[in-house]
């Protein structure tokens, strides 16, 4: 029987209010380039990989700045390749910088009060495990998520990012349930499939954007509605 659940937060609770794509359309149209709303789709998913592989290495929230706006030129150049756009890293700053500029936020996606609030019903422990580098509580508190979520374990609080395995024992031990019990919810392959995997906690991978079809080494959810039905085979 399932006793706790932790979930990830940007991609799989919360995505970017305005959408990825009116965000980077918004800034490539200033320079004459027009990314794809799939290619955009594409582009993020091969740059959230490129993350997620930096902060296994040295997190990017402890970079100085000049090494922090290095790393987002690369990322960007990475989200304009998904539409097959080619900038050098000099002109992918450019247009980070702009973005910079351009006022967005996170926003919780429908799906996840309705989902939450069953789940909460059902008396299981819900978690949420961030590398943001903000604390638990204010995330918590920025969603309106206080009621629904038993408690929320980030970066910045462990010292360690995901795929890396403080986190997780970290919310084991809030939640004081045990590996076997516990389902975490995420939508990166190495930060969240594989680190759950390494501490034997049972990964589900919600893939909102379709960007894993092939991939089957654990259970694949394209809308936090289908986490019921998971839930009943595990």
């Amino acid at each position: 029987m399932i006793k706790a659940i932790f979930f990830d937060l940007y991609g799989t609770l919360a995505g970017f209010t305005p959408s990825r794509f009116e965000i980077q359309s918004s800034a490539c149209e200033r320079f004459n380039l027009y990314p794809t709303p799939e290619g955009i789709l594409k582009g993020y998913a091969t740059a959230d990989q490129f993350m997620t592989k930096q902060n296994t290495v040295r997190p990017v929230r402890k970079m100085d700045e000049e090494e922090a706006f290095n790393f987002f030129c690369e990322y960007e150049r990475l989200i304009l390749s998904g539409s097959d756009i080619k900038v050098s890293v000099e002109e992918a700053g450019k247009i980070w910088n702009y973005i910079k500029t351009i006022s967005y936020d996170l926003s919780i996606f429908q799906d996840v009060i309705p989902v939450l609030s069953d789940l909460k019903s059902q008396g299981v422990k819900i978690g949420l495990l961030s590398n943001m580098n903000q604390s638990g509580r204010s995330l918590l508190e920025k969603f309106n998520l206080v009621t629904l979520v038993d408690f929320a374990v980030t970066s910045l609080e462990v010292g360690s990012e995901k795929p890396h395995s403080p986190i997780f024992l970290e919310a084991l031990r809030r939640a004081g349930s045990e590996k076997g019990d516990s389902v975490h919810v995420g939508d990166q392959i190495d930060s969240d499939v594989k680190g759950a995997l390494e501490v034997g906690i049972l990964p589900v991978l919600i893939d909102r954007d379709n960007n894993h079809k092939g991939f089957f080494d654990c259970p694949r959810i394209t809308s936090l509605l289908e986490i019921h039905e998971v839930l009943e085979r595990l």
